[in-house]
């Protein structure tokens, strides 16, 4: 008993000593399925110190946490380590619309109160572990010395283990519309400059600044991704390398006068989020960013519904008609110009006779919507003036009728999607706005695409900022008020806040099919939105080109889409999103209307997916249960290396037999030379049925699986390959 109580008296004079010495005692979380591990420290400087392992091998080094702030001693250090808490939670939630019915909500916690003794204030630092990854975010509570004030920085370290391979895109206060990089992240500062293109507002920061979110890999098979969730009354968080040390560190974006966040307690930062796993598959699979926002916040939510969309837009973007009414006028002020004194310029989209086409088309095929663009005054001197009053949002030009058009949709069980391009004039859009959504309801509208293409008035601002985020979050919950989905455009990229906000139904955020009308993307492009842009929630990619070398553009000038058909068809399953649009030409796709079915079969809302096979940058496929459905549709993407993808039907139910349509690329088919080659392919499979299909050069596939009817089984042929 004696040796006893002299071994605990030495341990506990040996934890006090290591206190004393500034080697403070480690505090450790585990995942529920014990593979991740976190470590958390408080250095001797009174430093927050975190490091995060998955089956033992390093994800994150020791990395240092803390804000500075203006004016202020800051939040970096001089801290003790005060309470620390220690929970399980678990649950499962059905999102609104997703790629499943059910998620699950499953993780430890760990709630560490950090004591700054010389300013007697404190800050608590909550981390949340799950089987595929961490969240963690800075709380501030209501206290006497910590009340209000502003973020100079915030100094949130994500060390490396070693010289990884990213797939990056520059860091930039104002865009996200940059083609991505493969590299070494040793690679990165000698790649920047050719890395940033030209773009309506771009402010890049730094030459070794990228954008979340981050997907990397690194050479032992570690699959990384650095994002943030739940991003509200806070600057979007970019990240800045430090190459000669690895270290990435959070990089916020300022306002007009350089400050990065003003707050007040109690109130918290979003959750920076890393998300680990051996398998690439468990990145795509992977709900953390989701399951760290809150619930939804709405009681009702029979008004939001899934919407697959044509629209008066690709002709546009490529070139062939204009969104302006008239060539007349040199510039517009809102309300003062008579434009039915005006000669037509023959080439406005915006037309009753063009929309009535495409209202046709989408009742005659069952698509939901059709979106208008450049219907209403103003768009003669929109872009690249820093106009204040550049839309009112209701006043139509002379060739658009609004009542007629609305009353003929309605008529065909169709409604028109609305289009509000605010030009970045942020402040006249909220003058509007309630005038704006009470039009889209008083013509039976419920669903607005926005825009805020160009550099934010208020003057200074940048489309990433805390002012710009609260903006867009009140857009949507003002919405909300009118039953009105969002769809944002040139918004921040999202960060989970759909679950709550539901009706934020969709976002760009990223460099979408309009590039491909101008600038091109690179092949690869699309194997990587799944890993990078599309964690933090949907984007609005609008797939489904089928005239890809544009030739009905004839001799104006134009691009090329960098993939062939079929890969067109994949995008509508392995690029979710619960907003689909059909984007080409109506005589475009009726030049294939075989190949078109699949776009008329695919569904936008999935009770189920399965994440087939993975490798960011080179090649993905999805398979996809349509909700409330037996019915199954699997998506096959490569980049630009030719391949064959090999799987089987094991997802299918195992009693059930199935018609499988084929829709893959020619034998001789190419994303350049011969980008249309497409054969289609009919059977019957079951769930022991082994598919093998090749895929071209930037090629693709796309499968729809019915279950079987009985004259199904008397007429279609078993599958062969």
């Amino acid at each position: 008993m004696r040796n006893m109580k002299t071994f605990t008296s030495r341990i506990l004079f040996l934890l006090s000593f290591l206190c004393i010495a500034g080697m403070a005692v480690a505090e450790e979380l585990t995942s529920p399925n014990g593979l991740l591990r976190l470590v958390f420290t408080v250095n001797g400087q009174g430093e927050p110190v975190y490091e995060l392992y998955y089956k033992e091998k390093v994800v994150i080094k020791p990395s240092k946490l803390g804000l500075e702030l203006k004016d202020d001693p800051g939040l970096m250090a001089g801290f003790t380590l005060g309470e620390v808490k220690n929970s399980t939670f678990d649950e499962t939630w059905q999102p609104v619309w997703g790629e499943e019915k059910e998620i699950r909500n499953h993780y430890n916690e760990m709630a560490v109160t950090l004591n700054q003794k010389a300013q007697e204030r404190n800050i608590v630092i909550r981390f949340r572990l799950f089987d595929d990854g961490l969240g963690f975010r800075y709380e501030f509570p209501l206290q006497k010395n910590l009340n209000y004030f502003v973020i100079k920085e915030e100094h949130t370290q994500f060390a490396m283990a070693g010289d990884h391979t990213a797939f990056w895109i520059p860091g930039d206060y104002d865009t996200q519309e940059y083609d991505y990089t493969e590299s070494k992240l040793t690679e990165i500062r000698g790649l920047m400059e050719g890395a940033i293109t030209p773009n309506s507002s771009q402010t890049p920061f730094s030459p070794t600044g990228v954008q979340t979110a981050l997907q990397m890999k690194t050479a032992d098979g570690l699959y990384i991704n650095l994002h943030e969730a739940a991003l509200v009354d806070y600057s979007c968080m970019h990240l800045n390398l430090d190459d000669k040390n690895l270290v990435f560190e959070s990089w916020l974006t300022p306002d007009a006068q350089g400050n990065k966040g003003y707050l007040q307690a109690p109130c918290t930062s979003p959750w920076r989020t890393v998300i680990v796993s051996d398998d690439a598959r468990d990145i795509l699979a992977s709900r953390i960013t989701l399951n760290l926002n809150e619930p939804c916040a709405y009681e009702d939510v029979s008004w939001i519904k899934p919407v697959k969309y044509v629209g008066v837009w690709w002709e546009m973007i490529a070139g062939k008609s204009t969104w302006a009414y008239t060539d007349d006028l040199p510039s517009v002020k809102l309300g003062q110009t008579d434009y039915s004194t005006l000669k037509p310029n023959g080439r406005h989209g915006a037309t009753n006779e063009n929309v009535k086409k495409y209202i046709d088309f989408a009742a005659e095929h069952g698509l939901d919507q059709v979106l208008v663009e450049g219907w209403n005054e103003g768009w003669e001197d929109w872009f690249g003036k820093s106009k204040d009053y550049v839309f009112d949002f209701v006043t139509p030009y002379p060739d658009f009728d609004v009542k007629m058009l609305n009353d003929y949709a309605h008529s065909k069980g169709v409604k028109l999607m609305m289009h509000h391009e605010t030009s970045a004039s942020v402040r006249n859009y909220e003058r509007h706005l309630d005038k704006a959504y009470l039009f889209m309801v008083d013509h039976g509208y419920n669903a607005v695409k926005s825009g805020y293409v160009g550099n934010i008035i208020p003057r200074g601002e940048h489309h990433y900022g805390q002012w710009m985020n609260n903006h867009y979050l009140y857009a949507v919950k003002k919405a909300a008020e009118y039953k009105i989905m969002v769809n944002g455009h040139e918004a921040v990229r999202p960060t989970g806040l759909c679950r709550t906000y539901p009706n934020l139904i969709g976002n760009e955020s990223a460099r979408g099919t309009e590039y491909e009308a101008f600038g091109g993307s690179k092949p690869f492009h699309t194997t990587l939105l799944p890993f990078n842009r599309l964690i933090g929630g949907p984007m609005d990619y609008t797939p489904g080109i089928f005239d890809t070398k544009l030739d009905f553009m004839g001799d104006l000038p134009h691009g090329q889409v960098q993939t062939t058909l079929c890969k067109q068809l994949a995008l509508y399953v392995t690029l979710y999103s619960p907003l689909q649009m059909a984007a080409d030409l109506v005589d475009n796709y009726e030049k294939h209307m075989d190949a078109f079915q699949f776009i008329k079969d695919v569904a936008v809302d999935w009770d189920e997916s399965k994440y087939i096979e993975a490798e960011p940058g080179d090649y993905i496929t999805i398979a996809r249960k349509a909700k409330n459905s037996g019915n199954w549709f699997v998506g096959g993407i490569t980049d630009e290396n030719a391949r064959t993808a090999e799987f089987k039907l094991d997802f299918l139910d195992a009693d059930k037999k199935y018609v499988a349509t084929l829709y893959a690329d020619g034998k001789d088919a190419d994303y350049k030379d011969n980008p249309t080659a497409y054969q289609i392919k009919k059977g019957i499979v079951t769930s022991k049925t082994k598919i093998s299909v090749k895929e071209a050069r930037s090629g693709g596939f796309a499968l729809s699986l019915m279950e079987a009817t009985g004259d199904d089984l008397k007429s279609v042929k078993k599958w062969r390959n």
